[in-house]
């Protein structure tokens, strides 16, 4: 079954074809490790964390490279203001390499939390200077480069189509680049590449390149990257929509011109979270909110804020409020109750049902269709087995932990099921099977099934 995925590029839903035939080439742009990630931010991982899931359920082998920005990010998004990894080691008293470190755990903890899976390459910007210094050299020898006296320049007149992927007037690019204007650089959509470390000013990191002592521009960096751990496997570039005006168009403009060849065939863009009422959520607007504040603390599960969001098309806007969340917590629970509410034995995929939902989710990844599939399918007259092996298939993509969502806790099984189910740990351990094997029909005459695995044995009501 094909996938159909809009494409910014082309504004337009196209059918997914890779470069090498079942092999996928995934970047996603990572945070800037200078604070928390904000759950506006963390949407943009769960709509990619869910086309990653939806690429592999089709049978693609997926590689998934994600980058850590922990130097070159200014705090205009451009190339004017503070170092924002320098800005926050001010704030906190620390150096930049901590702060570096402690926000990048920090996302991972969120990711985890939130149940998204890691990448299959971490590559920091400062890890890759060497990459970056020489693809500014690549481009310097094909006279896309100028020097001015706080850089070296990207000259975007020399490279046609530069607004390919905004589809905006170059006039309207050059109005949003106008944050400071910098009287030295020839166009106002030119971008740095490698800023020179400011003479009355000693910086936390700075390397020694061509040009003078510095560090990489913003964009350069996941050009660099990209091209160094998927090679030509370029299928699809990943972000949120923030990110297409500047930073992806400039992606774009540096890595055509060094290369000659297209950059990513697929670009991906999800749209904002907003306080309800309609406003951005942003660190910049001092309204941002994180796993550990607005769930954690309340005692919110965060897969409550994943389910949320999954009920949302990635392109369309999302709003949040706590009224918001806490319904979505009352759905999240129900979705819950009703599983556990079926009699347990886990059974066969219906193929039928599960051609309905990969019809919905291939669909541009959409996957609110997708959980009104899989509500269809629990008022559906398919045997309580089946059903719940169909569910847990679907999970694949959805990642909302359904299957150990039915799992209890030992420690909160009524007390004479505890002892039979220690009891039988124990048995288990001494390698008395039959024991273990009467004491698990035991305890399923009791109403509870138990699953054995090589990590743990687990326990569940029937």
């Amino acid at each position: 079954m094909n996938i159909s995925l809009y494409n910014t590029l082309t504004r337009t839903k196209e059918e997914f074809k890779t470069i090498d035939n079942k092999k996928v080439g995934l970047y996603t742009c990572g945070p800037t490790v200078y604070n928390f990630a904000h759950l506006g931010n963390l949407r943009t991982y769960i709509f990619e964390d869910v086309l990653k899931r939806t690429l592999i359920y089709n049978g693609f082998e997926v590689k998934h490279v994600m980058n850590i920005t922990d130097v070159g990010h200014l705090t205009d998004d451009a190339d004017n203001g503070e170092d924002k990894m320098e800005k926050g080691a001010q704030r906190e008293g620390k150096n930049a390499w901590e702060i570096a470190d402690y926000y990048t755990q920090a996302f991972k903890s969120d990711l985890k939390h939130l149940n998204i899976i890691e990448p299959d390459v971490w590559c920091k910007a400062t890890e890759n200077i060497k990459e970056q210094i020489e693809l500014i050299k690549i481009l310097e020898t094909k006279g896309y480069t100028y020097n001015t006296s706080d850089g070296v320049y990207f000259d975007t007149s020399k490279f046609e189509h530069y607004n390919k992927l905004s589809h905006l007037p170059l006039e309207d690019l050059r109005e949003g680049a106008r944050v400071e204007v910098n009287n030295e650089k020839r166009n106002i959509t030119d971008f740095a590449l490698w800023k020179f470390s400011p003479q009355d000013t000693v910086r936390q990191m700075e390397w020694d390149s061509p040009w003078g002592k510095g560090f990489p521009g913003w964009h350069i960096e996941c050009s660099a990257m990209s091209m160094k751990y998927l090679g030509d496997n370029l299928d699809i570039h990943c972000g949120g929509i923030d990110h297409i005006n500047i930073h992806h168009t400039n992606e774009i403009a540096q890595s055509e011109a060094a290369t000659g060849k297209p950059f990513f065939n697929y670009w991906l863009h999800g749209a904002f979270l907003n306080i309800a009422g309609g406003k951005k959520m942003a660190k910049s607007e001092g309204n941002f909110l994180t796993v550990e504040k607005a769930l954690l603390e309340r005692g919110i599960d965060p897969l409550v804020y994943r389910f949320s969001a999954l009920s949302v098309h990635y392109r369309k806007p999302m709003e949040y409020s706590d009224d918001i969340i806490d319904n979505a917590a009352l759905g999240y629970a129900k979705l819950k109750s009703q599983l556990a509410a079926l009699s347990f034995s886990e059974g066969e995929i219906s193929e039928e049902w599960q051609t309905k939902f990969r019809q919905a989710i291939n669909d541009d990844l959409n996957i609110a269709e997708g959980l009104a599939v899989l509500f269809d399918l629990l008022k559906s007259d398919l045997s309580d087995n089946d059903k719940l092996a169909t569910v847990f298939d679907f999970d694949k993509v959805l990642g909302l932990k359904l299957k150990d969502s039915l799992e209890i806790d030992v420690n909160n099984l009524p007390p004479e099921i505890k002892t039979v189910f220690e009891l039988r740990l124990q048995a288990r351990k001494n390698k008395n099977w039959l024991e273990s094997d009467s004491l698990r029909d035991q305890l399923l005459a009791l109403g509870y099934l138990v699953e054995d695995s090589k990590e743990a044995t687990k326990i569940r009501k029937k």
